[in-house]
């Protein structure tokens, strides 16, 4: 929710005095970075007007994300009053990421086991292929969208080759993927809810027909996660419809939007930062340290959250049981207790241990792919084009958890 509260350019503490998640000003989706210097320096753990609390600090984030019997990732509480007898509340409390053992286990086991090192490497000559053919078209058009012509087209191929969904059924992918994650907003109104409901009731209803025709017609589990899924583990273990339905939407949104943002966040950062571009052209090496840096930098996924199950202390705060926690995942990946001289965009930053995946048990299972779907998109597009520029400025998501642009206009040519 947009709201009129005090401004960012209020002094840090009367930024972290008045925070609140569920009222944050406009300026706030372009730059949070302000408002989370100034919590991690007054009021690291912040206890919000709404109840709970939002943490800040790189090692606050740590100790949770490693506690994961003390801090729950199950929703249902905390999504009964937000979502009530909705398919978001179905769909965001039978996921992967929003459960905890043994759900949690037995689902990332079986997507996992679709998404090994030999795997993925067996996917990088499709990827090359797909940026290139987009590069092509880019090419030919010359003033493009750096997100609809290039960075979204990726995710939505890799995850729709994973899932074996039929190349001309793939239009609605995307639009399915933001109204769906657009939910999961610190606020949430009833427009964003409906659209987000909707999505829903259309993917499920898609994904029926497609589950109908791999029980007939299974695929090679070593690369179709939805056979692997159907078909469970040797010993038996198998997801109920439900689980099967809900974790092949969390699927797409996991490994759309997320990835996406890497991939447009990376390029608007390049073309702010000329020395990093420039150097990143040079050295071409240097690409897998790049990509960290735009995770840590620019983070896709900019808040986590969890449930305390009993009492426990965090930063010098004691929590009750039942405290709701929400993770900044991007603040904590500024944190200059880690990162020296956070602020500054360095593609060979390193160490780089950033929180952009998570930690844990629920660090992303599919964080190998996005690197290299990253990694291919960028280096490819700079070996094309090292001399794009932008030609107006970047359109935000206006989202708070999710951070990345939803138009970045640009040429590719002169």
């Amino acid at each position: 929710m947009h709201s009129t509260a005090p401004s960012l350019a209020a002094d840090p503490r009367a930024l972290a005095d008045t925070f609140d998640l569920a009222h944050l000003p406009a300026e706030f989706y372009d730059d949070p970075f302000p408002t989370y210097h100034a919590l991690r320096e007054h009021a690291p753990v912040k206890r919000l007007p709404g109840g709970g609390v939002f943490l800040t600090r790189y090692a606050d984030l740590i100790a949770a994300y490693k506690s994961t019997r003390v801090y729950s990732s199950d929703k249902k509480v905390e999504f009964k009053p937000k979502f009530g007898d909705s398919l978001l509340f179905e769909h965001h409390t039978t996921s992967l990421v929003f459960n905890d053992p043994p759900l949690h286990t037995r689902v990332r086991r079986l997507i996992a086991g679709a998404l090994t090192p030999r795997a993925i490497a067996g996917m990088e000559p499709g990827l090359i292929r797909l940026v290139d053919t987009l590069l092509d078209r880019m090419a030919d058009k010359g003033d493009v969208d750096l997100i609809e012509d290039f960075a979204a087209a990726i995710p939505v191929e890799v995850i729709g080759n994973l899932l074996d969904v039929p190349h001309d059924e793939r239009e609605p992918l995307r639009d399915w993927s933001l109204a769906i994650l657009g939910a999961l907003e610190p606020v949430v109104t009833p427009a964003a809810a409906d659209e987000g409901n909707a999505a829903l009731r259309q993917f499920l209803d898609y994904l029926d027909g497609l589950i109908a025709q791999r029980r007939a017609s299974p695929g090679d589990p070593d690369h179709d996660v939805l056979t692997r899924l159907l078909q469970g583990e040797p010993d038996g273990e198998r997801l109920t419809s439900a689980e099967l339905l809900h974790n092949c939407v969390f699927l797409l949104n996991a490994g759309h939007e997320t990835t996406t943002n890497l991939i447009g966040n990376g390029l608007v950062a390049l073309a702010q930062f000329p020395d990093q571009k420039a150097r990143l052209i040079a050295e071409p090496d240097l690409i897998k340290t790049a990509i960290e840096e735009v995770l840590r930098y620019e983070s896709s996924n900019q808040l986590g959250n969890r449930m305390t199950t009993e009492t426990v202390e965090i930063g010098g705060v004691t929590l009750p049981p039942g405290t709701s926690v929400t993770l900044c995942i991007g603040a904590a990946n500024r944190d200059p207790e880690q990162f020296p001289d956070p602020d500054r965009f360095d593609i060979a930053r390193s160490p780089n241990r950033h929180l952009a995946f998570g930690s844990g048990i629920h660090q992303c299972a599919g964080m190998s792919l996005a690197r290299l779907e990253g990694a291919i998109a960028i280096s490819r597009f700079l070996a094309r084009f090292p001399d794009y520029t932008l030609t107006v400025p970047p359109v935000r998501g206006g989202r708070a958890r999710f951070r990345g642009f939803l138009h970045v206009p640009a040429r590719v040519r002169g």
